[in-house]
Order: C-alpha cells, then structure tokens, then sequence
C-alpha cells in the first residue's frame, strides 16, 4: 500500500512541481493544500504519512501547522520545503519535529534524495 502524501505550498506552481516530482515514487498524493489552516483540516481527515510543507504562507504559517500536525500524531514525516535560508528557521522547523529541511528552487534530485531519506527512516 502506497504512502499517502498532502503537500503544502501557497504557490500552485511549487504543488504542481512537487506531485510531478513525488509521481516518481509509490506514493498517493492524497492531498494538496494552500495554506497552514487548509493543510491541518486535511492533515485531521486524510491522515497523511508523509508532508510536504511550505513555511510562509496565509493565514497559518508552515511552523504553525507544523506543531499542530506533530501535537496529531508525532509519527507524521513532515518535509519542509522552502525558500527560507535563515538558519535560526531551519533550527526551529528541525526542533519542532520537521524530518527534513529542502531549499527552493527546489530540484527533483533534491526532492529525490529527502524522500528516499524519509522512507528509510520510515522503515526502520
């Protein structure tokens, strides 16, 4: 059975890239939300295993629906994928239960390489 993913970018172009560049994997794109309120609704109701998850965005920010989703269900793998480079930030998402922190512009080997990462972590 397939993982279920949700992916969280306010940018329709950055949700696009990144369910063409998930399509690679045995994963089910289960969801795709615009903002941090959108994405802990869907978080609750698909329960996804793994997110992929912008910081900024409107009304809740990406950190925000971060804690909400971990204080869910700690075992969620939260990917963050932003265009944050402030080391203090990346801390923070890492320190609030983040699996991993991607840089934009993002590349598919990039998002490669985290998801692989993710999954072996996953599978221990």
């Amino acid at each position: 059975m397939a993982l279920k993913v949700l992916i969280v970018d306010d940018s329709q172009i950055m949700r696009d890239v990144m369910t063409k560049f998930l399509g690679n994997f045995d994963l089910e794109i289960a969801g795709t939300a615009r903002d941090g309120e959108e994405a802990i609704r869907l978080f609750r109701e698909i329960e996804p295993d793994l997110v992929t998850l912008d910081i900024t965005m409107p009304k809740i920010d990406g950190l925000a629906a971060l804690k909400e989703m971990k204080k869910m269900r700690a075992s969620a793998q939260v990917i963050i994928v932003s265009a944050i480079n402030d080391k203090s930030v990346v801390l923070k998402a890492l320190d609030a239960g983040a699996a991993l922190f991607i840089n934009k512009p993002v590349s598919e080997a990039a998002v490669r390489a985290a998801i692989e990462k993710v999954l072996a972590q996953a599978a221990r």
